[in-house]
């Protein structure tokens, strides 16, 4: 079973494939942050998280998709513009018959840590005890896609 795990931004969207068989433990096989200019306009910001991520599903052929629902309290501008990100990312998961799981930043932080009121340190730790990582640097939104992956097998063991 393999997933594509997003954590959605539009300045940065980080992305993880994530492997599991039942006779085995998660294998993350590719991770990256898509990063996008703040000099482009939004849409075009927008098509280069689509074409991105388009041809991130045809290399690795995922099974499913999770991603991370949003929560935004402060910044209503930032929320939008980032469900925008979303809605593309999705489409191209639905546009290529991949169901779709969402996971609240609550739910990434119990399956991850154990503990829904968990720290960004707590989360990054705890990632990097449960998956195999090499020592390549990682953004924190790389790490949180990770985070989305493992949260999905630890919620779907049936799927595995």
């Amino acid at each position: 079973m393999k997933v594509i795990a997003i954590d959605p931004g539009y300045d940065r969207l980080g992305v993880a494939i994530i492997e599991k068989d039942t006779s085995s433990k998660e294998r993350l096989i590719y991770s990256t942050c898509i990063e996008t200019s703040p000099e482009n306009i939004f849409t075009e910001r927008l098509k280069k998280i689509g074409q991105e991520v388009r041809l991130l599903i045809k290399e690795y052929q995922p099974d499913y998709m999770a991603i991370e629902d949003l929560f935004f309290a402060k910044n209503t501008k930032t929320a939008l513009k980032v469900s925008e990100s979303r809605g593309v990312v999705i489409f191209q998961a639905v546009d290529n018959n991949i169901p779709v799981c969402e996971f609240t930043p609550n739910q990434i932080k119990v399956a991850v840590t154990g503990y829904g009121k968990a720290t960004k340190n707590d989360v990054y730790t705890m990632t990097m005890k449960l998956i195999k990582i090499d020592n390549q640097k990682r953004k924190d939104d790389e790490i949180d896609a990770i985070a989305t992956g493992l949260t999905f097998f630890a919620t779907h063991k049936n799927y595995s």
